[in-house]
């Protein structure tokens, strides 16, 4: 399956960043299925590069998987953010996009109840990633390629 990586630079051997901030599945790899959600992106703070992958499923690996915006997917995401790691190699779902992000830290901070953020995150237009958490997670990527993308002027 072909996967895409936007970001500011090529990026031939993916690797697992720890950053200040923790992201909705925790430190990793983030990719995704659509290639306009790699040109944003990449084209977030200029000019750069969506990256192409082809993924490679691993049965052994631990996977975990949300087909959608869940109860389950909130209070993981809710988890990750707020600084807990987990045992997935590779964790798949929704993101929580700029505005949604709101809507979850909102939650966490206690600003909105549950059926608050789903009122408001249900007209949000559908998003993807993938996340790759550990070593034999990024052995399933290959690297295909590279797009230059330009920042919209």
């Amino acid at each position: 399956m072909e996967i895409f990586h936007g970001i500011s630079e090529i990026v031939k051997c993916p690797e697992i960043r720890v950053t200040k901030y923790n992201k909705d599945f925790y430190f990793g790899f983030y990719c995704t299925l659509y290639r306009e959600q790699a040109q944003r992106w990449a084209t977030r703070f200029g000019d750069g590069f969506i990256n192409v992958f082809e993924y490679t499923e691993n049965p052994d690996l631990k996977v975990l998987k949300f087909e959608e915006m869940t109860e389950g997917w909130l209070d993981f995401i809710a988890e990750c953010r707020t600084g807990t790691p987990h045992e997935y190699d590779i964790v798949e779902g929704p993101m929580a996009d700029d505005q949604i992000f709101n809507y979850v830290q909102d939650f966490i901070d206690g600003n909105i109840s549950r059926d608050q953020f789903w009122t408001m995150a249900k007209l949000k237009k559908p998003t993807h990633q993938i996340s790759f958490h550990t070593v034999d997670a990024l052995e399933t990527l290959e690297f295909i390629g590279e797009e230059k993308v330009y920042e919209k002027r």
